[in-house]
């Protein structure tokens, strides 16, 4: 873990706790917390925020939203915010228009996500697909293919044990570019092929994306042949109206299930952030005292309730060690 600088700009989507005012501004003297970022974190800020608000008696006022993990950075390193959470790792563009800034943030990795690839309960002829299956359905060469079966020669090409595809529409649902959850993905199952490849390292464009994760849930269980992805408390959450598909990555097919996740033995597993502007955290104690209570036991026993993974003991020291030695 080490000290950042970083950038950020983006709109506003807020899911409210305490009294703070629209772009980050506070209500009460700036003596408020507005955390912007990834709405797959956003879950777990949101509860720590409620701890605080209890906790201080009203005192502690903090404000979360969840535009995504790159509109969080933009909006950051605008100095519109003092927390941004995020799905995967800050970016060296991003990093670099953080500096141009002049805004330094600190990484705090803070739970385990399992990325989960799911279908209708409705599909039953698709429970598994390796990487190769998953690039040939959802890369940047199965632009325009309109059923599963379209996608059987390039997986048959690129050695899918996956296929035969069943002969049923292809509807596809996921978050968008500005999402931490669409890089991972893009990461996991697109990015080496297509390097390989001399592909460029996107998904297909022509899909239903939304920065609003319950429009992928319900998009995923609206159509009998669907294929999507999600964070894993979204699909935990709502497990009854989807299906999720085990991934092989090659060792054979593992389902996103905490145990699998908590081990690594998921592929598709990744960590969760939060990245602190250090100068709101400098300037405004409220700051501190936010992340100070994000970092204690009570703060970090509410990751499992939010639908993530607990970090391993020797990783949950480590971020409290970047904490600690940036606080003192």
């Amino acid at each position: 873990f080490v000290t950042v600088a970083v950038r950020v700009v983006l709109p506003l989507a807020v899911a409210a706790l305490g009294l703070v005012a629209c772009g980050g501004e506070t209500a009460s003297g700036g003596k408020d917390v507005f955390v912007t970022g990834s709405s797959t974190v956003e879950p777990i800020s949101i509860r720590v925020g409620e701890l605080a608000l209890e906790q201080t008696s009203g005192r502690l006022q903090v404000a979360v939203e969840g535009p995504g993990t790159g509109d969080g950075f933009k909006k950051v390193c605008a100095g519109e915010a003092d927390v941004s959470g995020a799905s995967r790792r800050v970016k060296d563009a991003e990093l670099e228009l953080c500096a141009a800034s002049g805004v330094e943030l600190l990484e705090l990795e803070v739970a385990v996500d399992g990325l989960t690839v799911a279908t209708s309960p409705e599909n039953t002829e698709v429970d598994c697909l390796d990487v190769p299956a998953l690039y040939a359905l959802l890369g940047p060469e199965s632009e325009q293919l309109e059923r599963w079966s379209d996608a059987n020669e390039l997986a048959a090409e690129l050695g899918s044990t996956s296929i035969p595809f069943p002969d049923e529409r292809l509807s596809i649902f996921g978050p968008g570019e500005e999402s931490g959850t669409y890089d991972a993905f893009v990461d996991f199952a697109i990015a080496d092929l297509a390097e390989a490849r001399g592909a460029e390292e996107f998904t297909r464009a022509d899909y239903s994306s939304s920065g609003n994760d319950n429009f992928t849930i319900d998009g995923i269980e609206g159509s009998d042949s669907s294929l999507g992805w999600i964070g894993f408390a979204f699909y935990e959450a709502e497990a009854a109206r989807m299906k999720a598909i085990a991934i092989d990555a090659g060792d054979g097919c593992v389902a996103p299930t905490v145990e699998a996740i908590a081990d690594g033995s998921y592929p598709f597993s990744r960590s969760l952030y939060i990245y602190v502007n250090l100068d709101r955290a400098s300037t405004n104690p409220a700051v501190a005292e936010f992340i100070d209570l994000y970092l204690s036991e009570e703060g970090l026993a509410l990751v499992r309730p939010a639908g993530y993974v607990d970090l391993p003991a020797e990783r949950v020291e480590s971020t409290r060690e970047v904490w600690s030695s940036w606080r003192d």
